[in-house]
Order: structure tokens, then C-alpha cells, then sequence
């Protein structure tokens, strides 16, 4: 891989100092004595709001709303405090639970604002809806799809996350922990047998393949893994080290398992199902036959996975839009760059999981008896 460039350092320089103060880390030493400002996170309640009044940011045409906020903190160091403040963030009513932000520093200055809504309560709420709908709907193979993303989820927490934090390289890692998803998630959700160990089979060779066609893609690029202020904050929090170009590489991996899922498990079950309704039929008749259904899949999944990207990236493209840059100039940026070769080559990935995994089961299912495996699922 590329070394950085100096002004990707320079740039992820300048982006770290400027997200540091929001997040939380604070430190302003003077000459003469030292100055600390602490930051104080807790849930409040608004005791009373004035009616918000518009006005404009200084030095921009940009209208925002602004109220006066009386409040009492619920817990943590300040709880029992009431306080009131100018509130310009989002705006809100009487009774409302919030968390907010209160930032203590030296010769008894501090500050109020309000950090984010509680929104705990509406996010437990929907997933409870979630699941009810699953169980109802999906039945067993819903459970089991849970169970699946529960040791997916684990896997990524508690074993890919640790590890990169470590130091350890995000390429190795992500290929591994990728692996091991794939057999949990297989194994878990549609239960041990040849058609999906078929399927657990093409999975692994496509994430190698397309983990080789990255790696060389991301090299080729120049990509230096530095596309948002998150990259740049964890550059500074982890002193660098952490290979943020492995990281990126592990971000597609990873991305990519989800729709491998679909492509992989859809052929192996054609496959059989080919098989078992054509006893006759060589191993050859049914990977045509098989490749048939697949040239289907291919292009509904393409279109979604595209369209999916597209959907996450909008507010990056109403700002590009705006942009007196050429399209080709914009196109070169390695933020839009990062994203377009995330795209291509989770693309890539969905369709070399047809042909791969379509092979391996013509060679391992040829009169096995039917699994009971549906051939659409989505993990």
C-alpha cells in the first residue's frame, strides 16, 4: 500500500482539531496556570420553554430557531441541578427528556447545550416491533436468522473491533472474522448439512477473490482511508496506529457479507433443486441451468446494493451538486473515489459468488437429497 501523502496528514490534521472540542476531548493549557474543561454528559427534563424565535447565523444566510430552555438534570454529577439556557440546537417543549452537554472549565465558566433527544425509548420500541414481525412471519427460519446476526454481531464486536483497535492488521482480520461469520451465519440459519456447506463454501472463495481485487483496487487508487471526520478523530485518538487503508479494506469485507449471503445460499439451493428434480441431468446441464437463475439474482441484487449506496450518500451529493468543480474533478476525489470503488467492488463480489458457488455445488450436491433450505433468504 501507498504510503500517505503529506497532505492527506496535513488534511486529517486540520479535520482531527476540528472535531475534537464536540467530541468531547478538552484540554486548553494556559502560560501562566493550567486550564481544564471537563465535559459532563446526563439526562434532563425541560421544565419550561419559551416559544422559538428565528435568526440568522452571523455571517450567513442560514435561518435557525432559538428558545430559552429552564431544565433539571436527572443523573450523573450535576443531577438535582436546575439551569436555564439558550438553546439553538434542536428545538424542544415542555416535559421533554434530553441528554445534555455541560462543559466545566476554570475560573467557574461553563456552558449548557443540548446534545441530542432521548430517543432510547422509540428505538426499543421498534425493535420490539421488529421482532414480534419476525416472529410471526418468518417462523423458525426468523429465529434462526436472529440467532445468526446475534453471533455475527458478537464476532464483529468482540473480536474484529478489538483487534484492530490493537494494532493488529485490519486485512488480516477482517478476512478471518468474514470467514467466520460466513460459517456461523450458514450453519446457524440454515442448519448443517452438504447444500450449506456448498454455499459457505463459494462465500469464502469470493471474499478471498474479491479481498485480493481490493486490496490491488485500493493500492492502484492511491487511497488513503481518510473520507470523514471519524477516520481523521480515530487517527488522532488510537496515535496512529491503526492502518486506516486496512480499515477501509475491512469496511467493504464486511459489507459485502450480506448480500453474499443471498447470492450464495439462492444458487446452492437451485442447484439442488435441479438436481433433485432432474435426476439425470449431469453436472454440466445444471451449472448452465443454475447460471440461468443466477444472471436474475445478479442484476436485482446489483441494482439494490447500488441504489442502497446511493440512498446513504444523498446529502453528499446535493453538496457535490453545488460544486463548480468539473464532474470529472469530483469524480478523482478520493471521497467519491472510496465510495465508487466500494460499489464496484461489492458489485464485483455478487457476481463472482454465482459462478463460484454455482460450481462447487454442481460438484458436491449431485444426489444428495433436498435440504429444506428456501432459496431466498436475506441475512
Amino acid at each position: 500500500m501507498h504510503h500517505m501523502s503529506a497532505r492527506s496528514i496535513l488534511l486529517s490534521l486540520l479535520i482531527g482539531t476540528s472535531i475534537l472540542a464536540p467530541l468531547g476531548v478538552f484540554a486548553q493549557i494556559d502560560q501562566g496556570s493550567q486550564l481544564v474543561e471537563e465535559q459532563r454528559l446526563g439526562k434532563a427534563r425541560v421544565l419550561e420553554a419559551s416559544p422559538s424565535t428565528e435568526r440568522t447565523v452571523e455571517g450567513t444566510n442560514v435561518v435557525t430557531e432559538t428558545q430559552t430552555l429552564t431544565i433539571e438534570v436527572l443523573n450523573g454529577k450535576d443531577k438535582g441541578r436546575v439551569v436555564t439556557f439558550e438553546n439553538d440546537f434542536t428545538q424542544l417543549d415542555k416535559g421533554d427528556v434530553f441528554y445534555v452537554r455541560h462543559i466545566v472549565g476554570g475560573f467557574d465558566l461553563e456552558t449548557w447545550a443540548v446534545s441530542d433527544p432521548y430517543r432510547l425509548d422509540i428505538l426499543l420500541g421498534i425493535g420490539l416491533i421488529f421482532l414480534v414481525l419476525v416472529f410471526l412471519f418468518g417462523g423458525l427460519q426468523g429465529i434462526r436468522g436472529l440467532a445468526s446476526l446475534a453471533g455475527s454481531l458478537v464476532l464483529i464486536f468482540y473480536l474484529l473491533l478489538p483487534s484492530i483497535y490493537n494494532g493488529i492488521s485490519p486485512i488480516l482480520v477482517s478476512l478471518g472474522v468474514a470467514s467466520l461469520i460466513i460459517l456461523v451465519g450458514s450453519y446457524i440459519t440454515h442448519g448443517i448439512n452438504r447444500t450449506t456447506t456448498a454455499a459457505m463454501l463459494g462465500m469464502v472463495a469470493t471474499i478471498v477473490i474479491t479481498g485480493i481485487a481490493t486490496y490491488f483496487a485500493i493500492d492502484l487508487a492511491q487511497l488513503s482511508g481518510f473520507t470523514s471526520d471519524e477516520n481523521a478523530y480515530l487517527n488522532f485518538a488510537t496515535d496512529g496506529r491503526i492502518d486506516m487503508i486496512g480499515l477501509l479494506f475491512g469496511g467493504i469485507m464486511i459489507g459485502l457479507l450480506g448480500v453474499l449471503y443471498d447470492s450464495a445460499i439462492g444458487q446452492a439451493v437451485a442447484v439442488e433443486e435441479l438436481f433433485t428434480a432432474g435426476k439425470d441431468y449431469t453436472r454440466a446441464q445444471v451449472y448452465t441451468r443454475a447460471i440461468r437463475i443466477g444472471r436474475e439474482h445478479i442484476g436485482a441484487l446489483v441494482n439494490t446494493l447500488a441504489i442502497a449506496y446511493v440512498g446513504a450518500s444523498l446529502p453528499l451529493l446535493l453538496l457535490l451538486k453545488q460544486s463548480t468543480a468539473s464532474p470529472l474533478y469530483i469524480l478523482n476525489g478520493e471521497v467519491f473515489a472510496t465510495e465508487i470503488i466500494r460499489i464496484l467492488m461489492s458489485s464485483i463480489g455478487i457476481i463472482l459468488a454465482v459462478p463460484v458457488t454455482t460450481l462447487i455445488a454442481t460438484y458436491m450436491l449431485k444426489g444428495t437429497r433436498p435440504s429444506g433450505i428456501h432459496s431466498h433468504t436475506h441475512t
